[in-house]
Order: C-alpha cells, then sequence, then structure tokens
C-alpha cells in the first residue's frame, strides 16, 4: 500500500483503539458524539509513518422493491484463544516477532487528534431488497472469491434481526496489522481512549470487556495474533501498542484465519451481554479461503456477535460485498471511511443509495448506544457533515420508485 494509503487505515485503526484504550483517570472527559469515495451505486441512484513493506492493493469499484421500515430500534501468543484461555491448535501461525513486553510503536504522536476521521453507515437489514439485488448483481459477474451464502441465509437473517436492550458490552477489534498499517496504529491508540472514555461515561454501570485479534497473512512473521478479553482497558492498549506492522505486500490477506480466532475468544452468552466485533481492514480473502470465511461467519452469528466492518481506503467490489454480508448476516452495520477527513488516499464510493457522513467516532458510539438501547438512533443535526444521495426524513426515493432508508 502507498504511504498516502497507508494514513487512510491509519485512522481507522486509529478511532477503534481510543473506544478501547480509555483510561480511567478522567471519565468526565467524554468526546462528543461526532461520525469512502470512488465508484457509484446504479446510475442516476447515487448518493504517518512509512509502510514497512510495500502495497499494490488497489480499488475496484463496481456499481451494483419495497424494504422494511425503519426500525425502532491473560496474553496470548500468536496462536488461537480457546473460550478456556486453552491455546488452540496453532496451525499456519507462527511465534511474533514482536519482543515481549515491549512497545514496538511511539505513544500517540499530538498531530494526530481523536476526531479526525469521517465515516458513513448503512444497515442492510434495513434495506433487504437492495442488498440482494447488489448482491446478484456481483454473482452474475461470476466476481471470484464470493461467499456461497444463500438467498435464504440472507432473507432468515433479516428477519431474525430484533433490536434489545443489553446491560453488559464484549467489544473485540480484529485489524489487519499489515505493512502498510503503521499510521493507523497510532491514528487508533488516539481515537479509541476517547471513545472508550465516552462509553465508559455513558455506561457507568455496564461490565465492558475488550479483546484484540491482530492478522495479517501466512508466510508473515504471523497469521493471527488473539488477546482474550480484558476488563482493564489500559491492558488492551498496552497489547495493541506492543503490534507493529509488517508482512502484506499482494492485494488479499487472512481474515479467515482471524475470524476463526475471534470466534475461541472467551465471549460471554446470554441476552444481556451486547457482542460486538469491530473488523478495520481493506484487503479481501484470498479466493481459496472463502469457504472458511463463510464458516467462520456462521459461528460467529451462531454466537450472537455482530460484526461492523470498518471499511478503509483501497478495497474493491468483492471486500465491499464481503463485509456488508457479515454485517448483514450477524446484525451489524457497514461503517465506510469518506474523504470528508482528507486524511489518506480516495476512498471508495459504496455501492448504496445515500448515506449520512459524521465523524467515525460518532458513528461508532451510535453503533454502541444503538446495541446497548435497543433503539434505533439517527445522526443528530449537529454531528452530520454531510449527506450522499438526497436523504429526506430519514429515507431516500430512487429514480426506479424503490425507497430506501439511511442509517
Amino acid at each position: 500500500m502507498t504511504h498516502v494509503r497507508a494514513l487512510g487505515r491509519a485512522g481507522i485503526l486509529g478511532l477503534l483503539w481510543t473506544v478501547v484504550g480509555c483510561g480511567s483517570d478522567d471519565r468526565s472527559s467524554a468526546v462528543a458524539r461526532d461520525e469512502l469515495s470512488g465508484s457509484n451505486g446504479a446510475p442516476g441512484e447515487s448518493a504517518a509513518t512509512t509502510p514497512l513493506a510495500p502495497d499494490v492493493r488497489s480499488a475496484d469499484p463496481r456499481a451494483s422493491g419495497a424494504d422494511v421500515p425503519p426500525a425502532s430500534g491473560g496474553s496470548a501468543t500468536a496462536t488461537s484463544v480457546a473460550p478456556s484461555g486453552a491455546a488452540a491448535p496453532a496451525a499456519d501461525r507462527v511465534e511474533s516477532d514482536a519482543p515481549s513486553g515491549q512497545a514496538l510503536l511511539p505513544p500517540p504522536q499530538p498531530g494526530v487528534q481523536a476526531g479526525t476521521l469521517t465515516a458513513g453507515a448503512w444497515d442492510d437489514n434495513r434495506n433487504i431488497t437492495r442488498f440482494l439485488a447488489y448482491r446478484q448483481d456481483l454473482r452474475d459477474q461470476q466476481m471470484q472469491g464470493l461467499l456461497d451464502f444463500t438467498l435464504e441465509d440472507h432473507t432468515a437473517a433479516q428477519e431474525r434481526t430484533q433490536p434489545a436492550a443489553h446491560t453488559t458490552l464484549d467489544i473485540s477489534l480484529v485489524v489487519d496489522t499489515t505493512g502498510s498499517m503503521g499510521d493507523e496504529l497510532e491514528y487508533l491508540q488516539t481515537e479509541f481512549l476517547a471513545i472508550s472514555q465516552t462509553i465508559e461515561a455513558n455506561y457507568p454501570n455496564a461490565e465492558q470487556r475488550w479483546s484484540l485479534v491482530a492478522y495479517r497473512d501466512r508466510g508473515d512473521a504471523y497469521v493471527v495474533r488473539p488477546f482474550d478479553f480484558e476488563t482493564e482497558p489500559e491492558v488492551f492498549r498496552s497489547r495493541l501498542a506492543e503490534q507493529g506492522p509488517g508482512g502484506g505486500g499482494d492485494i488479499p490477506e487472512a481474515p479467515d484465519a482471524a475470524f476463526e480466532a475471534m470466534n475461541q475468544l472467551s465471549w460471554r452468552s446470554g441476552d444481556a451481554t451486547a457482542r460486538l466485533a469491530f473488523w478495520v481492514a481493506d484487503a479481501p480473502h484470498h479466493d481459496d479461503k472463502a469457504p472458511v470465511l463463510k464458516a467462520a461467519i456462521e459461528a460467529a452469528q451462531a454466537q450472537g456477535v455482530h460484526i461492523y466492518p470498518v471499511a478503509s481506503s483501497g478495497i474493491n467490489e468483492l471486500m465491499e460485498l464481503t463485509m456488508r454480508s457479515a454485517a448483514q448476516l450477524t446484525g451489524g452495520r457497514y461503517l465506510f471511511l469518506t474523504d470528508d477527513s482528507g486524511v489518506g488516499g480516495a476512498h471508495k464510493e459504496p455501492s448504496i443509495p445515500c448515506y449520512f457522513v459524521t465523524k467515525l467516532d460518532s458513528a461508532i458510539l451510535r453503533m454502541v448506544d444503538i446495541e446497548m438501547t435497543g433503539v434505533y438512533r439517527e445522526p443528530t443535526s449537529a454531528e452530520l457533515i454531510r449527506a450522499g444521495g438526497n436523504p429526506q426524513s430519514g429515507a431516500c426515493t430512487l429514480e426506479s420508485g424503490q425507497t430506501v432508508y439511511v442509517f
């Protein structure tokens, strides 16, 4: 990836780190709830560390009834972590190249500010008809690497999606740490510190736990480096700080192995816990690993883990569909960086017709709020930066006459 694209992903991880890295020293300084662009959807309906390894990924954006109405709403090595805390089989994994206890990155620099990145959000379960048409369009193109989910898989998932309030919170951060991620890790430290502090202030009685799954690709120094859930944000922050960028160099990475490891973490069961996984990445899986990734998404769905992708600069259409499928099937939402922040290279215009743009931290905080309260919440007017398309009263009427609902 180029240096410019590294800056783009730097922002994403920066945000996610902030959520989890919050310390408990100053709970009163909560950040404000403030929330990619290239190719459109259907015509007329659209709305800094130098990388350690080169990255040649490139974007390959392509364009993609009445829908459902708006809803109301301990350290680990580079092996997987089983629910009991024991290490799972270490197939395709090698030990980390990071010295134990030694941070590979400097502390966040003064120039890296929280609340910098901008993003849109989209809920395909509120627009299932359009999602299925988009999915079919790519299948008709015989695109390689597609996940073999059926129409019935998607419709059944949409029917099961019901908002519910929760009292406890498990969040896992699943992060691509290949060579161009250096600046993202720096942003991650800054952004997630602020977000975590806000979550702590907003839900003081909710027992929050954080986990990390860093991943690269087969042939790199490690494939997956998972860290199980911790109740202390400082522990998570320390572990994230130990992760350095490296490896990569080709387009696909190993999210399939990352999600297999994520599923082995000690997620709490039961209806009281909101289980969220924020997946920060820009590169798809290897084509031959599509069945493995499909099975891992199904396993996350079975555990009630809601996947929230955060699409960075450089994603292609396969990656967008994969991310949106993971979100739709598990009850999460699709988040995508936009060019409004001025950080990084050009971001792919999502294949959706209309959306709101806010700060990325605002978007993530809103997702957490919806998960904890069970009540849908649109961004406030103060949070809005701009709109893609022309949403009116939370909906867009397309030239075809179809109505879609913004998130």
